[in-house]
């Protein structure tokens, strides 16, 4: 009998123990926390510092260099021709729109202005590798949140506006299509035809992103009030394209400045999202993508006859002086600052990208947020590593 008491009473102690251990505040030790430089959050070798305190984050750092490449260097030695190669890799999702600032930058060091028609497929091409670049963004942010149809979805569907891009130009991802004065030939036939049919499957492709990720509870409840940034924050970290206009800045430099393109030829609406979190973000950039094919279908419909080249010298030497020109590129402003010496190649290439400034927020954005989170507001912001470490 005494046994089964003192049993018993043993029982009740640790019992009791127990419940006053769980329901004491727990004071842990602060913990770092290496995301990368392998891990496919990053969107290539980046490193990501956290120092936590249990799962919530209250320091973090951007580790970037792992995959430097030297563009910048690289174009002191090619030929002003040849640039259009290595600069169509600095985001390799973004094709065709890497090449555009620069040759426009060359152009106006020249004085030459390629001819309608050129400005007409110029544009349009760089709206197709919009909507190549943002249609797998849609898809592959699910794969980050573990939703993991929606990419599927996103690769099918990218396939068809690839497609188009190597019918024009002969390259799928790297089309070095563009020349200074102009483009390297015309449309091919019945291509016009196609891309209409294209801009109809990527408007339902919208549609379904919009019922299958967006729409979903747990992908709001996951994106919804995380990583906001506000207006004057995004804006003294440089932040541009989708991630600015996520945070409610209304500022698109299709519509805001004047370049020998064919945006102003077209009726279109630049969207903003005044929630600034990574809901919004991701948001703009679906309105984005429909956008992008209205544009395509205006301008295909209107496009002019004519040539598609300026009258340029055989050996392109370009005068002696200093050019900016930058444009709104899938990831945000992407702009280029070109010296010449009056020579065959650049005396010196300076690459604005919109990655980099995407990535200097890190550090701000990640503070006081769980770890779950980081991964949604590192996706959100949308960043290529080639794109930073240039």
């Amino acid at each position: 009998m005494t046994a089964v008491t003192d049993r018993d009473q043993l029982r009740y102690i640790a019992g009791q123990a127990a419940d006053a251990r769980v329901n004491v505040e727990l004071e842990t030790e602060g913990m770092t926390l290496n995301i990368g430089p392998q891990h496919p959050a990053t969107h290539g070798t980046l490193r990501i510092v956290a120092r936590l305190d249990g799962e919530q984050v209250i320091w973090a750092e951007p580790v970037a260099g792992y995959m430097h490449r030297g563009y910048e260097k690289l174009t002191e030695v090619r030929t002003f021709p040849q640039v259009t190669t290595l600069i169509n890799r600095i985001d390799w999702l973004g094709s065709f729109a890497n090449e555009v600032p620069f040759i426009l930058a060359c152009e106006k060091l020249m004085d030459v202005e390629a001819p309608p028609r050129a400005q007409y497929i110029r544009t349009i091409l760089f709206e197709l590798s919009r909507i190549a670049n943002v249609s797998l963004f849609l898809g592959d942010l699910g794969v980050q949140l573990g939703a993991l149809t929606p990419v599927f979805y996103a690769f099918r569907d990218r396939e068809y506006v690839l497609n188009l891009i190597e019918g024009a130009t002969g390259g799928r991802f790297h089309p070095n299509f563009d020349r200074i004065g102009g483009l390297k030939d015309d449309l091919p036939a019945g291509w016009i035809d196609e891309t209409k049919a294209v801009m109809k499957k990527m408007r339902r492709f919208c549609d379904e992103m919009e019922e299958l990720l967006i729409g979903n509870e747990i992908y709001q409840a996951r994106t919804r009030g995380i990583g906001v940034i506000p207006s004057e924050v995004a804006l003294s970290y440089g932040l541009s394209g989708a991630n600015l206009r996520g945070s409610g800045v209304d500022w698109d430099l299709r519509r805001d400045q004047q370049l020998p393109m064919a945006w102003d030829k077209c009726d279109w609406k630049v969207w903003t999202h005044p929630d600034g979190d990574v809901f919004a973000r991701v948001w703009v950039r679906l309105q984005e993508t429909r956008e992008a094919t209205k544009i395509v279908d205006q301008l295909v419909d209107s496009m002019p006859s004519g040539p598609i080249m300026a009258k340029v010298p055989r050996i392109i030497k370009v005068p002696e002086g200093e050019a900016w020109v930058s444009t709104e590129n899938p990831l945000g402003e992407m702009g280029y600052y070109v010296v010449s010496r009056g020579d065959i190649g650049p005396f010196r290439v300076k690459i604005r990208t919109a990655s980099f400034n995407n990535i200097s927020i890190a550090s701000w954005v990640l503070r006081g947020v769980y770890v779950p989170d980081i991964i949604a507001i590192l996706a959100s912001l949308y960043f290529i590593l080639g794109d930073i470490d240039r």
